[in-house]
């Protein structure tokens, strides 16, 4: 999708406003970035569209993708193909939860189709990755992340994990279980990835969903250019090596 070397690198504004994440998308465009992802971590959906649209508007040759935060595809889904009805594109959805139970058959996850279903009917037809085994869910034993992660495959473009919290990062034994489990489907590693840190997942993660790794210190809202340098550079470098 992204034509890269090596695992992509996405950047995670997260939105105070326009202008800040316009601010943001020019840090992360100059330094090489392939795209980014913007949240509402700070208030709600209604306040957040005219800000994506306003993103759009100002680059519309960006891959934007966007998280409605504690919202599942199931809600976001209409919202984005009435947004792409009005000619603003928004070319992938991240989903805190993507509602994947390891305790049931693929048949019987029930929430996981009803997500599906509102993709398949909403006219909107973007890139969908959703967290499993995720920060701040219902916490799942570490025997069963082989079991989530296999059901996550067949109802999103890529399976998208993390470590316990925010900024923390997440064991390199549950990312190798995910790599194993999941074959050749794209993976994606949310939460404490830094350029110190990221050398770790390189083998085993497709990309990776960055903020407070590559933020200026004790700033929740901007990237520091130098740190999404760093690690640009290091995981493009890895890229040549592989190829």
């Amino acid at each position: 999708m992204f034509k890269s070397a090596g695992p992509v690198v996405l950047p995670v504004i997260h939105v105070l406003d326009r202008e800040q994440a316009e601010r943001n998308v020019r840090v992360l465009l100059n330094e090489g970035a392939a795209g980014c992802f913007l949240i509402n971590h700070d208030f709600g959906v209604e306040q957040f569209l005219p800000i994506i649209a306003e993103v759009r508007q100002k680059f519309p040759s960006l891959w934007l993708g966007v998280n409605f935060l504690a919202t599942t595809g199931k809600y976001a889904f209409p919202i984005l193909g009435r947004m792409k009805a009005a000619g603003i594109v928004v070319d992938g959805y991240w989903a805190d939860d993507a509602c994947i139970d390891e305790r049931r058959k693929i048949g019987e996850q029930d929430t996981a189709i009803e997500i599906a279903n509102s993709l398949s009917i909403s006219g909107w037809n973007g890139f969908y990755t959703g967290g499993t085994c995720f920060k701040k869910q219902r916490e799942i034993a570490p025997e069963f992340y082989g079991v989530a992660a296999r059901l996550a495959t067949s109802f999103m473009d890529a399976v998208c994990t993390s470590g316990p919290a925010t900024g923390v990062a997440a064991d390199t034994q549950k990312i190798e279980t995910f790599r194993e489990a999941i074959g050749d489907h794209a993976l994606l590693l949310a939460s404490g990835v830094t350029p110190e840190n990221v050398h770790h997942y390189l083998p085993n993660v497709d990309g990776f969903l960055v903020a407070t790794g590559i933020n200026a210190p004790g700033d929740f809202y901007n990237i520091q250019p130098r740190k999404l340098a760093r690690l640009l550079t290091i995981v493009q470098t890895y890229g040549g090596i592989a190829q």
